[in-house]
């Protein structure tokens, strides 16, 4: 099964020969060994670039386990090199080479290769491995499939697919799957078995129980305002736990740190500032936090709302969550501070959009609702409704735009619609 990463391949062929290692990160089995030792590989070899070189190691597979020397690798590679013509470098599950910060520094200094790594563990994961190469290396995050390339491959209609996409996610593997069963176990196995493990082992954690009771907390909250002190608050009158504030902060860290969840700070739009706590968490695939509730709990809503939060993501938007404060009359003619909420805003660069996720627009209440944050922002830049009800895109006479969430997954160009 052959699906196409059309954005990623370009993210790297963007970054080709730019003197950087280019650290391809994600969540676990999000496909990036498949992007960068098959996509990429196959993209060199249509430009041209000779078998031999484009030198690839993957050091998972037991016959190359050798190579995990630093020396020997180091010692291996540069036989390989015997011309001055370019060169590319491919190093698979390089967290499970001996000091491989100084070995990818070391590479660096051939001077007509081209470095391209990957790794699938946590302590390769952490966000702030790019500082191990002093600056020199260039982060490419690599997200589950999108609903759009999910439907590559899925064989039935964009209904159908989004209620399998919504229950099972976007793990390329998945995909593959025949049946509900094999999906579930699968996904609730990686995460207890991959996930859990891989946190544990790299943080030395002792109160595993504490862990997938938080990691439970978060993935029930998804969509939700959340901070660290709430989550005390819910260990002890739930939990029964004496957990400490400074263990509940250390802990939502790791699981950041390795990819599983994301947070979206607020940010007062009139204020111009963020706000800090609280926030919300997403899961960066909805299957995931679905299989840590054993599928108890796959609120439409909520998990719409965590797609957007993904395909905004994907898209290389900064994503927060918007805070509109302003002051209305009560009932009884007092005038009263309240704090509207905007779903997201979605900035690139000079772009900036703000959006709203709403299932659906039953009524006219309902409407006035979603609207009412947009219309108190007094700037020129987009407002958006996404709908899961067909809809053609409309727009209103406050400029407000409404679309459905079929179009705005499939179509790339979707916010300017």
């Amino acid at each position: 099964m052959y699906i196409k990463r059309d954005k990623y391949l370009n993210d790297i062929i963007n970054r080709m020969h730019n003197g950087m290692i280019k650290v391809i990160t994600g969540i676990l089995r999000s496909g990036k060994s498949y992007l960068v030792f098959n996509i990429f590989n196959d993209y060199l070899k249509s430009e041209g670039v000779a078998e031999d070189h484009i030198i690839k190691i993957e050091l998972d597979d037991r016959k190359n386990k050798k190579y995990r020397n630093p020396d020997v690798v180091l010692d291996y590679i540069e036989s390989l090199i015997t011309d001055d013509n370019d060169y590319y470098i491919l190093l698979d599950e390089v967290q499970l080479l001996d000091d491989f910060e100084e070995v990818l520094n070391s590479l660096l200094h051939i001077s007509n290769a081209d470095i391209y790594v990957t790794g699938s563990n946590s302590k390769f994961l952490s966000k702030d491995i790019i500082t191990e190469f002093r600056g020199r290396g260039d982060e490419i995050h690599v997200f589950p499939l999108t609903f759009k390339e999910f439907m590559q491959v899925y064989e039935g209609d964009v209904y159908h697919g989004w209620a399998e996409y919504v229950l099972y996610g976007g793990l390329p593997l998945t995909v593959s799957m025949k049946t509900d069963e094999q999906k579930v176990t699968y996904l609730q196995n990686l995460f207890q078995e991959t996930y859990i493990k891989d946190i544990t082992e790299r943080h030395n954690i002792e109160k595993i129980n504490e862990l997938n009771d938080l990691i439970n907390v978060l993935a029930s909250a998804v969509g939700s305002l959340n901070n660290p002190s709430k989550i005390e608050a819910t260990f002890k009158s739930q939990l029964q736990s004496d957990i400490s504030l400074n263990t509940i902060k250390n802990y939502i860290e790791y699981i950041e740190d390795a990819f599983l969840v994301s947070e979206a700070n607020r940010y007062d739009v009139k204020g111009r500032k963020y706000i800090g706590t609280p926030l919300k968490y997403y899961f960066e695939d909805v299957g995931l936090r679905n299989a840590r509730l054993g599928f108890r709990q796959v609120e439409e809503t909520h998990l719409m709302e965590n797609v957007v939060f993904n395909e905004l993501k994907a898209r290389g938007y900064q994503v927060d969550v918007g805070v509109v404060p302003i002051r209305r009359l009560t009932q009884d003619g007092k005038r009263e501070r309240v704090q509207l909420e905007i779903d997201f805003i979605a900035t690139l660069g000079s772009k900036k959009y703000y959006l709203q996720s709403a299932f659906s627009l039953p009524d006219e209440d309902k409407v006035k609702q979603e609207k009412a944050p947009l219309l108190n922002v007094h700037d020129s830049f987009k407002k958006i409704i996404i709908v899961k009800d067909i809809t053609k895109p409309q727009r209103d006479e406050n400029g407000i735009v409404t679309i459905n969430l079929y179009d705005f997954l499939l179509n790339e160009n979707s916010l300017d619609l």
